[in-house]
C-alpha cells in the first residue's frame, strides 16, 4: 500500500464550519458533524462514501461556548444500522442509518444535571457493549449511563463524579465484563450488567486531562496521560484491578493522542513515535525522531503497518514490525492545515477525513 497523492482525491465536501469530531463510515455512507454557519445548532451529515453527495442531515439548537469551539467532539458510532451522534452539549441522538429519520433523543446534559462547568464539554464516544449503549455523561446521580439502542430506555446509571474527555472500552478483565474508562480524577471499571463500579485508580499525579482511551492487552490495560506517562496493569480476581502497575514507560507521555496496538507492540506519538515492548515490561524497541511528530497525531494500525496524520494534514506510512523506524512513505495530504483533530476513517480502500471546512476522500493504492 501506498499513501494517496493529491490526483488520488476523489471528492471534497465543504461543511459549514470546522470541526473536532472524527468520521464514522461504512461502504456506504460517511457521517460527519458540524455546526451551522451561525454556530447555534449542531449539524450530522451522512454522505455518500463514493460521491461525497449528501444523503441526509440533522440539526437541532445547541448553544454555548467551549473551548476550541463549539463542535462536537465524540466520533459517531454506527452500530446496526443505527447511528449514534453525541453532541459538545450533550444531546445525543439515535438516527436511522438509511433514512436520517431519529429514531429517539435525549438532552443528556439537562436530563442527568450534568455541572456546567466543562470548557471542552462532552467529548467521549458513544458504546455498545453487553448489548447496552453507554455513555459517561457526568450527572451526580448517573455518571455512567447504559440506555436501550433501539428505544433510548435507561437500563442502569450509575452515580459518579464529572467525566472527563476521553472514550470507554470495553472488555472481560479479570473474569468480569466491564467498561473502562476515566472521570474527573480517576480511571475506574463498571459491571456492564448492572453499573456496579469494581475498581477505582487515582493515579500518582493529580491534573490528568484524561483524554486518551485506555487499551486491552492480554488481560491487561495500557494507559498513557501527560502526568503519569505510560503504565500496564493486571486484574486479580471478580474484576478487580491491581493498582501496583506492572510495567511503566516514563518517556510516552501524550495528553490527548490515543496510542494504538499491533501484536505486542505499542505506538504512541510524543516527541516522536515510540515503539515499545508489551511483552518485555513496556521496553522501548526504538524511537523515531521526526519534526512531523512532535504533538498530536491520529494513528491508525494495521497487522503490519501504521498510518500516522499529523495536525498539519501530512500523512506517514509506518512499517509496524521493523526494528526501527522506517518510513515506507510519506505526503501531504491536505494544504494549509493548521489543526486536524478529527479521527479518520479507512473504508474499501479510502480514507476519508476532515480538514479545515471540509469532509474529503482520498483512493488508497
Amino acid at each position: 500500500m501506498r499513501l494517496p497523492g493529491a490526483d488520488k482525491l476523489l471528492w471534497r465536501k465543504p461543511l459549514p464550519s470546522k470541526g473536532l469530531g472524527g468520521i464514522a463510515a461504512t461502504d456506504k455512507y460517511v457521517i460527519v458533524s458540524a455546526r451551522d454557519l451561525d454556530d447555534t445548532q449542531d449539524l450530522w451529515r451522512c454522505l455518500d462514501a463514493t460521491t461525497g453527495t449528501t444523503q441526509w442531515s440533522v440539526r437541532y439548537p445547541a448553544t454555548g461556548s467551549l473551548d476550541f469551539g463549539n463542535s462536537p467532539r465524540a466520533t459517531p458510532l454506527i452500530h446496526d444500522a443505527v447511528v449514534y451522534c453525541y453532541g459538545a452539549f450533550g444531546h445525543l441522538y439515535a438516527i436511522d442509518l438509511h433514512t436520517g429519520k431519529v429514531l429517539w433523543k435525549r438532552d443528556t446534559r439537562k436530563e442527568f444535571a450534568v455541572p456546567d462547568d466543562l470548557p471542552w464539554g462532552l467529548c467521549g464516544s458513544p458504546l455498545i457493549a453487553g448489548g447496552k449503549l453507554i455513555l459517561y455523561i457526568g450527572g451526580p446521580k448517573a455518571a455512567l449511563v447504559a440506555f436501550a439502542p433501539k428505544t433510548g430506555d435507561i437500563l442502569w446509571k450509575a452515580p459518579g463524579a464529572k467525566p472527563a474527555y476521553g472514550s470507554f472500552l470495553s472488555g472481560t478483565f479479570g473474569g468480569v465484563e466491564q467498561v473502562i474508562g476515566y472521570d474527573e480524577a480517576t480511571l475506574g471499571g463498571w459491571d456492564v450488567n448492572n453499573g456496579q463500579r469494581l475498581w477505582t485508580l487515582t493515579p500518582d499525579r493529580p491534573k490528568d486531562f484524561n483524554v486518551p482511551t485506555p487499551l486491552a492487552w492480554n488481560g491487561h490495560i495500557i494507559v498513557s496521560t501527560e502526568n503519569n506517562a505510560t503504565r500496564m496493569y493486571r486484574f486479580a480476581e471478580h474484576g478487580a484491578l491491581d493498582p501496583k502497575p506492572v510495567a511503566s514507560y516514563a518517556e510516552l507521555r501524550p495528553d490527548t493522542h490515543t496510542p494504538v496496538i499491533v501484536g505486542n507492540r505499542l505506538f504512541g506519538v510524543h516527541g516522536g513515535l515510540h515503539c515499545l515492548d508489551l511483552s518485555n515490561g513496556l521496553k522501548a524497541i526504538w524511537r523515531g525522531e521526526d519534526d512531523a511528530l512532535g504533538h498530536y497525531t491520529t494513528v491508525i494500525a494495521s497487522p503490519t503497518r501504521l498510518l500516522l496524520i499529523t495536525m498539519l494534514g501530512e500523512a506517514l506510512l509506518v512499517d509496524a514490525l521493523a526494528n526501527e523506524y522506517k518510513v515506507l512513505d510519506r505526503k501531504a495530504l491536505v494544504e494549509d492545515e493548521g489543526g486536524l483533530y478529527g479521527h479518520p476513517a479507512i473504508v474499501g480502500g479510502k480514507l476519508y477525513l476532515r480538514s479545515g471546512n471540509a469532509a474529503v476522500c482520498f483512493g488508497m493504492e
